[in-house]
């Protein structure tokens, strides 16, 4: 994993909440922990309580010592692992991965209120738990949807059909297990209903005029590519002042790009969306029982480059059972598989720009805005 000292060794800014005359701040840290049944890692937190021209505002985050034990350089692949953590089984155990997580954080997580807090947690489990179920037909061109719940719309694409419950239609579309299909997406749309469903639930739970007014949104027209990421997400980190290439919290989106040129070109084949899901693992939204790795990810985008291929109508192509194939191969060749790492674990050049030494890791994550009433800068556009 690339790093240098400007990253390994950043401060933990943590989580900082800023009081409002609405919203009060709790007492101390042991009031926050309490929410989230965490009093256990009380000792191990540092807290700052300022106050200023906006108010009083409380940061918590993890002593330096605890990260250099659970996450050496903030890499928070190993976190599950090394805190014994289950969490497919215990649910408690998610949230504390969540938690933790954000408590090492080298950008402070903001929030308005305490219950921002608490929704910013639960969306993040709601994301991984729906991610977890969702499996997905891949395909670039074509999308497909539940008819019962979504109708084509040829000026704006898939709005669902009016009556129809906004969660309901995004689980049918996503969980074979629910609507007994698969349906073709993009994996840049696909991470798009996941994170919405995340947000749909917590909605519903605290903020349903909010919800609502998503609901007859989504009848109207569906919110995607940019526009998606800049009414629902948030982003941290950038190109001049990149997060450590190891650290993900559970329902961050990330992306990984291909730094091949040629194959780069191959429509859908620019990189892969991903949502993190938590100990170590990447969405595989076309196989969600076989989650990606970090190394599993990078050894696939790499491969890429030597599937590539012209179709009868001269469109380039990824033969992918060719990649599942050379990955394969590569696993049984250590040394091959270390020097690919050393190539693909960099960050990513800017977009449009390709170099020898670029690799795949993004600068920056992307997660949910807030929600609440008062506090929300969750704004939908008017219909």
């Amino acid at each position: 994993m690339k790093s240098d000292d400007s990253i390994t060794n950043l401060a933990c800014q943590g989580v900082l909440i800023h009081e409002t005359p609405e919203h009060r701040l709790p007492s101390d840290q042991h009031a926050i922990l309490h929410l989230f049944k965490l009093q256990d890692i009380a000792a191990l937190l540092d807290s700052e309580l300022t106050t200023d021209a906006q108010g009083r505002h409380l940061r918590l985050w993890l002593q330096a010592g605890a990260v250099e034990r659970w996450a050496p350089g903030h890499d928070t692949l190993n976190l599950t692992r090394t805190l014994l953590l289950d969490t497919e089984i215990r649910p408690a155990d998610l949230v504390r991965e969540v938690l933790i997580a954000m408590l090492m954080g080298p950008i402070a997580f903001e929030f308005p209120s305490t219950a921002e807090l608490v929704s910013a947690v639960r969306i993040r489990c709601n994301i991984v738990q729906a991610a977890r179920k969702t499996t997905l037909a891949f395909h670039t061109s074509e999308a497909e949807r539940p008819e019962d719940c979504w109708i084509w719309d040829d000026a704006v694409g898939f709005v669902i059909r009016p009556g129809t419950s906004l969660i309901t239609a995004l689980t049918k579309a996503t969980q074979p297990e629910v609507s007994g299909a698969l349906y073709a997406f993009s994996c840049y749309r696909a991470s798009e209903y996941v994170l919405l469903l995340g947000i749909a639930q917590e909605l519903i739970q605290c903020n349903p005029a909010l919800y609502q007014q998503l609901e007859a949104l989504w009848a109207q027209r569906p919110i995607k590519s940019g526009e998606f990421h800049e009414v629902f997400l948030r982003e941290q980190g950038s190109m001049d002042a990149p997060l450590p290439p190891g650290y993900f919290v559970p329902g961050d989106r990330t992306w990984f790009r291909n730094p091949d040129e040629a194959s780069a070109d191959a429509s859908g084949f620019e990189g892969s969306w991903v949502m993190y899901l938590g100990g170590g693992l990447f969405t595989n939204f076309w196989q969600r029982d076989k989650p990606y790795t970090l190394t599993a990810k990078c050894l696939e985008i790499y491969h890429w480059r030597n599937a590539l291929y012209l179709d009868a109508q001269g469109e380039q192509r990824i033969d992918e059972d060719k990649v599942a194939l050379l990955v394969q191969a590569t696993c049984q060749q250590p040394a091959e598989v270390a020097r690919i790492l050393a190539l693909m674990q960099r960050y990513r050049e800017p977009r449009g720009i390709y170099t020898a030494a670029g690799g795949c890791i993004d600068t920056t994550r992307e997660f949910a805005r807030w929600v609440h009433p008062g506090t929300a800068d969750l704004v939908l556009p008017s219909l």
